[in-house]
């Protein structure tokens, strides 16, 4: 029993000295190439070109990351309520979606998505 009481202190001395990204960095990347596939497959590409790069219809969001005015919140509100020239998606984006498109969106190195499924063609 007095095991388990020295244990306990010394797991959360240890949990406490690693840094925030050693805790939440898997669950970041698991969003962000959620993110990566969402932006593929939701279309955003179709505008604003593969990875962001911008394209004929949309501008490039790569510079998203380190642009203070365009928080989490503004870009998940730019999503579900368009803008300017972009057309809302709140009917066909989740709550959950959004938040993963805009951990893609701020990802500092980008993962791409892997590629598209085939469509299933009878022969």
């Amino acid at each position: 029993m007095k095991l388990h009481f020295l244990l306990l202190p010394t797991a959360v001395i240890a949990l406490a000295a690693l840094p925030a990204h050693a805790l939440f960095g898997a669950k970041t990347k698991a969003a962000e190439q959620v993110g990566a596939i969402l932006f593929r497959d939701k279309g955003c590409a179709h505008c604003h070109g593969v990875g962001g790069s911008g394209g004929k219809k949309g501008p490039s969001l790569g510079g998203l990351r380190k642009d203070k005015l365009w928080t989490p919140k503004k870009i998940t509100g730019q999503i579900f309520d368009g803008g300017q020239k972009m057309p809302p998606f709140r009917d066909s984006v989740t709550d959950q979606e959004a938040a993963q498109l805009v951990a893609y969106l701020r990802a500092k190195r980008k993962p791409s998505p892997p590629p598209a499924p085939q469509a299933n063609h009878p022969q």
